[in-house]
């Protein structure tokens, strides 16, 4: 084996960790602040009036009207942005749970439709058929829920 074929595994450490650094620095610069806000509008009537406003749409799913400032994070931005959104709701277990799967389902839509509509796929199309699916399975949750919590 050449010399020049042999990795420089110190190089390749420090730049595998300088690049895991900036990626967790942006995470940080969404997730730290959107989670302050919540936390801190929860304490006040603010985050409940808010909440009223979307509480008919995610009551159909179960949920407490505050989520759907979770969802619009997911939406628009990314799952971390919804995390740091959901963790001081204090949504329970299934909740969560519910919440993760619609989100999951339907993420980054601005972008990833985008992405989609680039490669010659309908990406409207196809992020309305996420939507679609997304809401369905938060309904079906929720229906399984009212029916093993009774």
């Amino acid at each position: 084996m050449s010399e020049e074929s042999i990795p420089d595994i110190p190089s390749r450490l420090r730049e595998g960790l300088r690049g895991g650094l900036q990626t967790s620095l942006k995470l940080v610069k969404w997730v730290v602040p959107l989670y302050l806000v919540v936390d801190l509008l929860k304490h006040t009537p603010v985050l409940e009036q808010m909440g009223a406003l979307f509480a008919p749409l995610m009551g159909l799913f179960g949920l407490p009207g505050e989520a759907a400032f979770a969802f619009v994070a997911a939406f628009l931005l990314n799952l971390y942005a919804a995390i740091a959104i959901l963790v001081p709701l204090d949504l329970t277990p299934w909740q969560v749970t519910q919440c993760g799967l619609m989100m999951g389902l339907a993420h980054n839509l601005v972008v990833e439709g985008g992405v989609l509509g680039s490669t010659g796929a309908r990406g409207g199309l196809l992020t309305l058929y996420r939507l679609l699916i997304a809401g369905v399975c938060g309904l079906t949750m929720a229906g399984l829920h009212r029916l093993f919590a009774s």
